[in-house]
């Protein structure tokens, strides 16, 4: 906290004394812009198909466990010891192939986090190039990322936030 502290008054002060020498710097939120892309709307949308699919593969073999639990649950008095063995085997497979398949998708270096990447990447590249392109063309030095919470005070007339968006979606 108190570094972060020290950093931004650091950041403050090293502003102002290049003011002094003419530097221009201009803000943007890079979460509206991300929001307000329409390209971000479609890849949110292929995201979510995606997601459905796993959660579906998920449904389904959650299913099937707690049918072979039932199964086993229902005629335990009935069974033989090699067909309840059998049973249990193949509950402890269903219940592997479950856990294996949450890890896969759902776990720290996961496919959810990949396809996240995958599909949001391409989107963010394109958000610095319109910013860089903007900057250059309107003669800043500096662009500061509101979103990151590392501004103090802004002026409305420096926000490129609004120009960003436009430039995006009208390509």
């Amino acid at each position: 906290m108190i570094r972060r502290l020290i950093l931004l008054l650091v950041f403050a002060f090293a502003t102002a004394s290049m003011a002094d020498d003419g530097l221009r710097v201009a803000h943007v939120d890079s979460k509206l812009i991300f929001d307000g892309y329409k390209g971000t709307k479609k890849a949110q949308e292929e995201y979510d198909r995606q997601v459905a699919k796993w959660e579906q593969q998920a449904n389904l073999l959650q299913k099937e466990l707690a049918a072979i639990k039932e199964k086993i649950d229902k005629q335990l008095l009935m069974l033989s010891d090699e067909k309840r063995r059998e049973l249990e085997a193949d509950y402890k497979k269903k219940d592997t192939e479950l856990k294996n398949f949450i890890d896969r998708v759902y776990g720290r270096n996961g496919e959810l986090i990949s396809e996240n990447e995958k599909i949001s990447g391409p989107i963010i590249q394109l958000i610095r190039k319109a910013v860089n392109e903007i900057a250059l063309q309107e003669g800043y030095d500096m662009v500061v990322d509101r979103a990151t919470g590392s501004v103090l005070f802004w002026k409305k007339e420096n926000d490129l936030t609004q120009k960003v968006l436009d430039y995006l979606n009208n390509r």
